[in-house]
């Protein structure tokens, strides 16, 4: 092969293209004219930085940056949900483990930590009245005042039923494992290691205000502000749009101070199949998901009363998007954070990362690679990283899955049909390999060719014959 010296890689690009951050401007202001916002700011991150922001607002000279906080509702799930997946990694707990084992005495006892995080614990999905929102937490000072009398309306694992006092339960379920508050953990733990210093459960100076906006008039109602006690890690933080950007990168890519890559990215997978009529949304482990335009989304949309907020990332495009208000209603955060991330996905597409060859050639894996044979169905066989493989359909749809190496010689599949099953070579006494094995399923290097002892049921003696 001809050696050669490589070019140094460009730099990501540091800006956005003029008309780029032209449009981007402009989807936010027709959404807070629309939306009939007071104010609205958002913000774009790419290749790990915030590369774009802007605003508008009713009030002249005096528009929001990326730095000023608003409330951010729901987002604050997402957080929570990471203080979860730490205990796990830690080995303090299990995700299938009953709340009962950490968290005895509560009336929801039985569901799984699992099933609360992806809100399919059969919980209500608000506290009992008065509207949690709006009225101050210590109405609510335990637990049982947060679930009532009829804290499950739906059997656990059933359905996917959005639940606020879940996420409540999953905060004092982290109180009761770490033995420290929901707060000081989410402190030191995720905000002060990613650097979120304009993230806190309470406003700090420079903040919007929040406002409801008459439905049939031009005209404002300041909304309260209320500590949300026990439903805090369901709805309490305040933060930025700057912040907000940062923790969404972190959502796709992980960060081993905090979560790793892996964890972030089964926070990400689909853990409920979605409501009929709704295929293009579902829930992860405490983040939603979402399909538009062939893109798929993670994140979360927020709202408390005063507020609205929306973050989607893109991976696979390497693009995040923020967007906060301070209404009660009519903005539509969510959409627009969308919308920012395919207006630069699609004005700016993401640059392949260049082909290189493998560090080195394993003649043992070399000899596995392609055509394999399912029965009649042909599949190829590549190689991947890490010695790693990929199995493919020839034809069709098929079932292609990738597989990461084992310590054991193995393979073990990481998505599609067989996510999670066994990939073996099987090997002759002279030390060939004579077919794959994958979870029962023998694959051979013909159709129900000579081997035919290693295909289930066999293969007629007199083999293949015109009619």
């Amino acid at each position: 092969m001809t050696s050669f010296t490589s070019p140094v890689s460009p730099a990501p690009f540091e800006e956005l293209l003029p008309a780029t951050r032209r449009a981007l401007l402009h989807r936010v202001a027709v959404e807070q004219s629309r939306g009939r916002a007071p104010s609205l700011v958002a913000a774009v991150a790419r290749d790990g930085r915030m590369v774009w922001s802007g605003s508008r607002t009713s009030v002249d000279g005096h528009a929001p940056d990326a730095d000023v906080q608003y409330r951010i509702g729901s987002i604050t799930k997402c957080f929570t949900a990471v203080l979860v997946l730490r205990l796990r990694d830690e080995g303090l707990l299990d995700l299938g483990d009953p709340l009962e084992a950490h968290l005895p005495g509560t009336a929801a006892g039985e569901a799984t930590i699992a099933q609360l995080l992806a809100h399919t614990a059969g919980l209500a999905a608000e506290a009992p009245a008065p509207w949690w929102e709006r009225t101050a937490g210590d109405l609510r000072p335990e637990l049982a005042d947060v679930l009532g009398d009829r804290p499950a309306p739906h059997p656990a694992g059933r359905v996917h039923h959005y639940s606020n006092p879940g996420y409540t339960l999953l905060g004092s379920l982290v109180e009761a494992v770490r033995g420290v508050s929901w707060e000081e953990a989410l402190r030191n733990e995720i905000l002060v290691p990613l650097g979120l210093d304009r993230t806190s459960t309470h406003p700090m100076d420079p903040h919007a205000g929040g406002w409801a906006v008459h439905p049939w008039a031009d005209v404002l109602l300041p909304e309260p502000s209320e500590d949300l006690g026990l439903m805090a890690p369901a709805g309490q933080l305040w933060s930025t749009a700057a912040d907000l950007c940062r923790f969404a990168l972190f959502l796709a890519e992980g960060d081993e101070r905090v979560l790793s890559a892996e964890s972030v990215a089964e926070m990400r997978a689909p853990a409920v199949a979605p409501e009929a009529g709704a295929w293009d949304s579902g829930y992860g482990l405490g983040l939603q998901l979402a399909r538009t335009g062939g893109r798929e989304l993670a994140g979360h949309t927020g709202s408390l009363p005063g507020f609205v907020a929306g973050l989607w990332v893109s991976v696979a495009d390497g693009v995040a998007a923020v967007a906060l208000a301070n209404a009660t209603s009519g903005p539509l955060c969510g959409t627009l954070a969308a919308d920012l991330v395919e207006i630069v996905a699609k004005a700016e597409p993401r640059f392949p990362e260049p082909w290189r060859p493998l560090p080195e050639a394993d003649e043992r894996l070399l000899a596995l690679t392609g055509l394999w044979y399912w029965g009649t169905h042909a599949y190829g066989l590549r190689l991947t990283t890490g010695g790693g493989v990929a199995l493919e359909p020839l034809r069709g749809s098929g079932r292609p899955s990738r597989f990461k190496a084992d310590a054991e010689g193995t393979w073990t599949g990481l998505d599609g049909y067989h996510r999670g099953e066994t990939l073996r070579a099987m090997v002759r006494s002279d030390g060939s390999v004579s077919h794959l094995d994958l979870g029962s399923f023998v694959f051979t290097r013909e159709p129900y060719g000579p081997e035919a002892a290693v295909v289930p049921g066999g293969v007629d003696p007199e083999g293949w014959r015109g009619i």
